[in-house]
């Protein structure tokens, strides 16, 4: 008996130590069928146990039974050690550098245009505004009924709309500005209503040094009781400070849009003295405020908006609007 509870001993160690070797999770699978199949010495060893006695049946059967437990247990913690070891190599492999630019780390840096929207969004949230999104595939009623451009309306002209050949013609589109993104929060929100709307546009534009088919817009909303022209001349005034500097203020020009009414054009004195046209802004027409479902008797507010790319070519001096787009790593690395 004795001979045979070393033999026991010995399988047992042989039997860890093929396990420890395991490389892989399918070399451990080959391991197991050695040390646990049907030819295995632990499996063997137990059919030397029908000629023992009694008693001693039963210590070599408890030794084989032991064994046989402590092996299972290395395979299984062999198997969980090399999954883990696996998913770890395969999760290296598969590694993405998705960190955010940062000054210390000069892989790149943003485009102008993502600079430019990026800095007008931080004055904004300084100023107590949210930022609201939208999609850019829109509907006609969105875009333009909404917005208190009636069918036939001459307006709907000039902005040279790209159609998308979904659902009813002339029912859906690519968005000619952001202002659907006012109509969304709008009934989305309930009054009082302070937020701004950044994206992306698209228009039958000719490229050129000002003009783009795809361009870039970030247009503000405020709706509240007891709105008044003044807190939109105030907003504009404060906003031209806080993005331009002290040195430079901006006035107000009577225009025409149909979704506001009074309407105006926003211009910014410079230093050397002249203006510069940014945008258009007005009070919230009654009908678009009953399109978002506010009640004009109760609440009244201002719009206004921005051509983002615009704001970028004041800002770096930059002559042609085209060379944003160019991808000219000569031009880019400039800033």
């Amino acid at each position: 008996m004795s001979e045979l509870l070393d033999r026991v001993a010995r399988a047992r160690e042989g039997a860890l130590g093929r396990v420890g070797e395991a490389t892989s999770t399918d070399e451990l699978r080959l391991v197991e069928t050695e040390v646990l199949g049907k030819r295995a010495d632990l499996i063997e060893l137990r059919k030397s146990v029908g000629a023992l006695g009694p008693d001693e049946r039963r210590r070599v059967g408890q030794a084989l039974n032991e064994a046989r437990a402590e092996v299972e247990g290395a395979l299984a913690a062999r198997r969980s050690d090399l999954a883990a070891e696996d998913r770890r190599r395969r999760l290296e492999a598969e590694r993405l550098d998705l960190s955010e630019v940062v000054p210390s780390r000069r892989l790149g840096h943003l485009h102008l245009v993502s600079q430019a929207w990026e800095q007008l969004e931080d004055v904004f949230v300084g100023m107590g505004f949210t930022v609201s999104e939208g999609p850019e595939v829109e509907t006609e009623w969105f875009n333009f009924e909404a917005l208190n451009f009636a069918e036939g309306h001459p307006a709907r002209d000039s902005f040279d709309t790209l159609w998308v050949d979904w659902g009813e013609p002339g029912q859906t589109l690519l968005r000619t500005h952001t202002s659907p993104v006012q109509i969304r929060a709008m009934l989305a929100t309930e009054p009082p209503l302070y937020t701004i709307c950044p994206g992306r546009v698209f228009r039958q534009d000719t490229p050129d040094a000002t003009h783009m088919p795809v361009f870039h817009q970030i247009e503000g909303l405020v709706v509240d009781r007891g709105i008044t022209f003044g807190d939109l001349a105030g907003t504009l005034e404060a906003f031209t400070k806080a993005y331009f500097g002290g040195e430079f203020t901006s006035r107000l020009r009577p225009s025409y849009f149909p979704f506001t009414e009074p309407s105006a054009e926003f211009d910014v004195l410079r230093p050397d003295g002249s203006w510069l046209e940014l945008g258009g802004c007005g009070m919230v027409h009654p009908n678009v405020l009953r399109s978002g479902g506010v009640d004009p008797e109760e609440w009244s507010g201002f719009a206004f908006g921005f051509g983002l790319d615009r704001f970028a070519l004041m800002r770096h001096r930059v002559d042609d609007l085209r060379e944003f787009f160019a991808g000219d790593l000569r031009f880019l690395t400039q800033f």
